[in-house]
């Protein structure tokens, strides 16, 4: 058996995008593997039929596909190099391969980027496209204008313009004008329709096939997106636009027709903020009008963490007379089944561990999950039936690895709230010996620590350390009650959980030397990271990771700040900037004493690096011994889906300081 390394995340696969083919009797999804060599992610779609997975494509580059017919598949790359940008064009080019053999096939190519197509004939698709609003238009102009142009494309390139809210946005980079709108594409006569209003951001959007109608919603704004739907009704053969009743209150996460009605999930945030858990809509598609189908405070979504993932799939799916949807409850997610009449049942088994993305054939689920300390498979089962797992991705890995499985450790806070949490023994413990130890902090704060196998957990297991985490008040899986830290809770509630389940591990493990103590978590978990060493020294070392350290220029300068870090805080730096002062990690930093490593990356426009950089220096000026490695090109994924060699450093970095203070 051999410890858990480093470089083994070049030896884990991640699964992502799995579907059926339109008749049920096929499915696909998307693997997935880092190459160190090439310091990339190797992305495949394999087809799945009669039980047994199959490779279909090679070429390294391949997802985000859709079933064109229960034989063909359609997806993006342009294979040929056929399409060279050209001065800010950017092609997307789509491609056909047949699921029983032969080579992919280009079928169409449109003069932006574009995802999501949606087959409407043989000759029309929907999908949507990104524009830019302060990019030259080079069509329709004489060969010296074009030129002419080109050069002033060239110059752009210099710098950016900022003049919007948000101006960048993680994973994205500068967004200020970029807008992605509906098209209607005719692939025989190269048309490209637009849809959807001028400087609209569309979310998504469903198609009705009885009506011929598509329902598209998002952002409509030009300077401050403030978050609230709109939404449209765009009848294909009339090309009349209906819009749906909102009444500039909702902000819809998703959608989709149950039967010939609009199903909707949204949150006004006037009670619990923009972490709000959803309530389900109901839209009338001849009027428009809005009624509540259940308001029933549903976690929406997987929030249970894991740093082996990569890519997506649904999570949300309609029926004639229902709607399927993945749910958080407690520490696991599930398939639930929500009825027309706004009842809810688990259709999938309930096991511990995360159900990533579902779909659906009948009474006929598929999924991809991740199991107790496991890694991601795909399962299937009828619904409310038993589970049966169908691929093998990563047995022979986790085989041969020595793993120590989480223990759960449930204990009652000061306040008579119960919280999960979990020990991580070292692999090889002996009762006898004495050990340091770490504790993980999770971000959001609406996420979920679980049971699935955890890359850095089992690293430090295997380096000789107790790891433990929990679930603070202000995760997800409890409802909006329990996930509301706002405003003087902030740093309250959640750092007293943190520290009385310290208290509680210590307690059960007298193994665990006290004084060898560390702590780490990223983005929420980095903020509180920055704010335990202003608050104790009982941690001999700490690890802080795309972090917050000052609500002040963190409202100000990050993608999502001028709105959600305000509401969080629920203060300004106007009207009570002592307020945000007060919650802001740097007001502590003059108490610190921990040696403090912080991990940033210099594109991580959610917590940007100015307030990694503003603690750094005020524990240096204060005689604290720290130290930042920033790593270049890289956002607020680096952990989960940085390029392979700076995930490699990243785990590096963070276990070299814990081995020098703790061990």
């Amino acid at each position: 058996m051999q410890k858990v390394t480093m470089e083994d995340i070049e030896n884990i696969k991640c699964l992502s995008e799995v579907s059926f083919s339109p008749d049920g009797k096929a499915a696909a999804f998307v693997e997935t593997a880092a190459s160190v060599k090439e310091n990339r992610y190797l992305s495949n779609i394999w087809v799945l039929e009669e039980g047994k997975a199959r490779k279909l494509t090679s070429h390294d580059s391949d997802r985000a596909y859709t079933w064109l017919d229960n034989e063909t598949i359609l997806f993006p790359g342009d294979r040929k190099n056929q399409y060279k940008n050209d001065c800010g064009i950017r092609y997307t080019v789509f491609n056909t391969i047949n699921i029983h053999g032969g080579e992919a096939e280009k079928l169409f190519a449109v003069p932006f980027p574009a995802k999501a197509p949606l087959r409407l004939s043989e000759d029309e698709f929907l999908l949507l496209g990104t524009y830019d609003y302060n990019q030259i238009n080079l069509e329709g102009l004489s060969p010296e204008e074009r030129a002419a142009a080109v050069e002033k494309i060239k110059e752009e390139k210099d710098y950016e313009v900022f003049d919007e809210l948000p101006f960048w946005a993680n994973g994205a980079g500068v967004v200020n004008k970029l807008r992605t709108r509906l098209y209607r594409c005719n692939i025989k006569t190269g048309e490209n329709t637009i849809l959807s209003p001028e400087y609209m951001e569309v979310s998504g959007f469903r198609y009705h096939k009885e009506s011929n109608t598509v329902a598209y919603f998002g952002s409509v704004y030009q300077w401050m997106n403030q978050h609230k739907t709109k939404m449209y009704l765009h009848h294909l053969t009339t090309g009349k636009t209906t819009e749906v009743d909102l009444k500039d209150r909702w902000s819809i996460r998703t959608i989709d027709y149950m039967g010939d009605r609009l199903v909707m999930a949204g949150t006004t945030g006037e009670t619990y903020g923009n972490n709000e858990n959803p309530t389900f809509l109901l839209a009338d598609p001849q009027t428009g009008a809005v009624s509540v189908l259940a308001d029933l405070d549903p976690s929406m979504g997987s929030s249970v963490g894991s740093d082996c993932r990569y890519g997506g799939g649904k999570q949300a799916i309609a029926a004639e007379n229902a709607w399927y949807y993945t749910e958080t409850r407690g520490y696991n997610s599930y398939i639930v089944r929500l009825s027309n009449t706004g009842e809810t049942t688990v259709v999938s088994p309930m096991v511990n561990g995360s159900v990533d993305c579902f779909d659906r054939h009948g009474s006929q689920l598929i999924y991809i999950g991740m199991r107790s300390n496991g890694l991601q498979e795909i399962y299937t089962c009828t619904e409310g039936g038993t589970e049966e797992k169908l691929t093998s991705f990563n047995d022979a890995f986790l085989a041969q690895r020595d793993l120590s499985a989480p223990k759960y450790m449930s204990f009652v806070d000061s306040d008579g709230v119960a919280i999960d949490g979990w020990v991580i023994e070292p692999v090889g413990y002996d009762p006898q010996k004495t050990y340091p130890a770490i504790l993980d902090v999770h971000g959001g704060p609406k996420g979920v620590y679980g049971e699935p196998f955890f890359h850095e957990m089992q690293l430090w297991a295997g380096e000789g350390y107790f790891v433990f985490f929990c679930n603070p008040r202000g995760g997800d899986g409890r409802g909006n009650e329990f996930a509301d830290i706002r405003g003087d809770r902030y740093g309250v509630w959640d750092y007293n959980d943190l520290m009385e389940f310290t208290d509680e591990v210590l307690k059960k493990y007298p193994q665990i030397d006290k004084t060898r103590l560390g702590m780490t978590g990223g983005s929420y978990g980095g903020f509180m990271a920055n704010w335990i060493i202003g608050h104790t020294d009982r941690f001999a070392a700490v690890a802080s990771q795309r972090s917050i350290s000052n609500f002040i220029s963190k409202c100000l300068t990050t993608d999502i700040g001028y709105y959600h870090n305000l509401n969080a805080i629920q203060a300004d730096p106007w009207s009570s900037p002592e307020k945000m002062w007060h919650h802001s990690p740097l007001k502590y930093a003059n108490q610190c004493k921990t040696p403090t490593l912080f991990i940033q990356a210099d594109q991580d426009y959610r917590c940007w690096m100015g307030d990694a950089i503003q603690m750094l220096t005020a524990l240096r000026m204060n005689g604290v011994p720290t130290r930042m490695c920033l790593f270049h090109g890289e956002n607020h994924e680096l952990s989960r889906s940085g390029k392979p060699k700076h995930r490699i450093r990243r785990l590096k970095e963070i276990t070299d300081w814990f081995n020098q203070y703790l061990k």
